[in-house]
């Protein structure tokens, strides 16, 4: 324990974000702050207690548990708590207990209400509700890690400018690095070989470093945009190497410029349109990776960078869809196109398959069928060409189970209600989030307000949803860490998708089929649930705020993997992290064990 201020003073310092506080502020919230003693077992406070203010570990051991008595951590020197309770209504929104003799620290609530409306770090800190961020989409202000092309095409000094010539011919560019292993020591562009080579007829086997221009500009990573506007109106260049250390990482021309400008949803979906060819589709949806870096780098939320990236998706769907009609002729009945899965919830990222399936009208005959069978068939093929793989559970259109009269899909979704084994509620909760794509909606309204009322009235189907919904649990390791996994190719990663989102898609489901919501993107579900579906409005804010982070950590991710060249995956390693970071995540991860908790538990009561 502390024997002076002096010596608080000191420990303060060792803890973040207290080491950030200037002095003269620090020295102030010394005095603040009031020294507790625990023995072992004695509860500090409990789940809705009024909290008197926020708990800094000096010495011993904290257990944390959340409302149904489930433990989520255990907290050890210069770990703090109480402050989600603290920042949401002033009670505890867990239990505290000491696991041996301890020693805390408290400040106060008045203390700590304060020091965050004051000090930023502090705010950052403790506070994790969503914060606005600044978003600009301004070519000016993007960095030039964001702009330019990775990897670009070299050559060695002594290659000809012949072959250097017919380097840019065959690839299709305007200029060559030239280097020395990784370190730049010219470049030579179609100018130079226009005005030196062709100009002074000089002979083809000229080596490159004879012409090209040595020691040319550079720039880091770290520029931005306007430093490349300026340099190249300045040096009226069309090219800047970019280097890191003196090592050549990448090459901002002119055509990277003018190709951010133009990578915008709108413009992908426009190009889409007019496309005649799923080939055609697949060059513009190549372009989703930079779409998703540009768009993150931008500052949009999450659920605006995953919504223009769905659109780009339905646009190629509905595009097939024409086309397939164009070669097929007139359909012979109604039908509709409904995607599910991270499409259907408009929550597409920089990876996805394809989910798919089609209703028809009940007037089809047999011998309609396949016309349908043709047409899943091509929209599923061209929408594989575009990069939208086949789902690898065959959840598509092309299999004939998911291609039937809107009589056969009420009849499955009454005996998933009716008969809910495991297989019932897997096949659910995927059809639970249908969206129609193209053709005749009226299929589809009708069934989705019926399923809704028959689901929810159902108590032993909703049991089997909610305990299908807690397979899916947070990535959190007791000892205030992550539980990374253990082995294979992603061994001490996390998996952001199936042990961060997915988790709270699944919450958000359930919420919904509660509370008969009818929108399945799920920060719309989690909104509408607030009071509404099962869920309380103080659960949904720390729901919300949650699945805000790890959604949009998710995002960073892939978003540095595409810089980086790399293909984006939902595997990530927490080094990647700051600490700060790595502790809101850990967070986030309580909020929703917290809540599978307080789910199952109802559902055990309910039982």
């Amino acid at each position: 324990m502390p024997a002076s201020l002096p010596d608080l003073h000191r420990f303060l310092t060792s803890v973040h974000p207290y080491d950030a506080i200037p002095a003269e502020e620090l020295a102030r919230l010394v005095e603040a702050f009031e020294l507790h003693k625990f023995s072992a077992g004695q509860q500090v406070y409990g789940f809705g207690d009024a909290l008197e203010g926020l708990y800094l570990i000096h010495s011993g051991q904290i257990e944390i548990r959340d409302e149904n008595d489930v433990p989520v951590s255990l907290l050890g020197v210069r770990n703090s708590f109480g402050e989600r309770g603290l920042i949401r209504d002033g009670h505890a929104a867990t239990t505290a207990r000491a696991l041996e003799e301890t020693v805390l620290l408290l400040l106060p609530k008045m203390a700590f209400e304060t020091l965050i409306e004051t000090n930023d770090a502090a705010r950052r800190f403790f506070d994790r509700s969503r914060a606005p961020r600044p978003k600009s989409n301004d070519l000016a202000t993007s960095r030039v890690e964001e702009l330019m092309t990775r990897n670009p095409i070299s050559c060695a000094p002594d290659t000809t400018v012949q072959q250097a010539a017919r380097m840019m011919r065959d690839k299709r560019i305007a200029a060559l690095c030239v280097t020395e292993g990784d370190q730049l020591v010219g470049i030579l562009s179609v100018r130079d070989l226009a005005g030196r080579v062709l100009a002074d007829a000089m002979a083809l086997d000229t080596p490159a470093n004879q012409v090209m221009t040595v020691g040319p500009l550079t720039l880091p990573p770290s520029a931005i945009g306007s430093d490349v506007l300026h340099a190249m109106m300045e040096r009226k260049i069309s090219h800047i190497p970019i280097c890191e250390s003196g090592r050549l990482i990448g090459m901002v021309s002119q055509t990277d410029l003018t190709r951010f400008q133009a990578v915008s949803s709108g413009e992908l979906v426009s190009q889409i349109v007019h496309a005649d060819t799923a080939e055609d589709m697949a060059i513009v949806t190549a372009r989703i990776p930079q779409l998703l870096v540009q768009l993150v780098g931008a500052g949009n939320r999450h659920e605006v960078v995953t919504r223009l990236i769905t659109d780009v998706a339905d646009t190629a769907t509905r595009r097939l869809l024409m086309l397939a009609e164009e070669k097929l002729g007139p359909p012979p009945v109604p039908y509709l196109w409904l995607a599910c899965g991270s499409q259907g919830r408009q929550e597409q990222t920089g990876v996805s398959d394809q989910d798919n399936c089609l209703f028809l009208d009940d007037t089809v005959t047999d011998d309609q069928m396949p016309y349908f069978t043709a047409l899943a068939q091509f929209v599923c093929d061209g929408l594989n060409t575009c990069g939208y793989v086949y789902c690898p559970g065959d959840m598509m259109a092309t299999n004939p189970k998911w291609c039937q009269p809107l009589r056969v899909w009420r009849d499955y979704f009454h005996r998933w209600i009716t008969q809910p084994d495991p297989m019932a509620q897997m096949l659910a909760s995927v059809m639970f989030d249908l969206r129609p794509i193209g053709g005749t909606l009226s299929l589809f309204n009708d069934l989705q307000r019926e399923t809704l009322i028959k689901a929810s009235a159902n108590s032993i189907f909703v049991a089997h949803m909610v305990g299908n919904s807690l397979k899916h649990t947070p990535p959190l390791g007791l000892l205030r860490g992550f539980a990374t996994i253990r082995s294979g190719d992603h061994k001490n990663s996390l998996d952001l998708k199936h042990n961060g989102v997915v988790p709270v898609v699944d919450l958000g489901r359930i919420y919904a089929l509660m509370g008969q919501i009818e929108p399945v993107n799920t920060r719309a579900r989690l909104e509408l649930a607030g009071g509404a579906g099962g869920l309380s409005l103080s659960g949904a804010r720390d729901l919300l705020d949650a699945y805000d982070l790890i959604a949009e950590t998710r995002l960073a991710h892939q978003a540095r993997q595409v810089r980086r060249g790399d293909v984006p995956d939902n595997y990530m390693e927490p080094a990647e992290l700051s600490d700060l970071e790595r502790s809101h995540l850990r967070n986030a991860f309580v909020v929703i064990k917290s809540l599978q908790s307080a789910l199952g538990h109802s559902r055990s009561v309910g039982g």
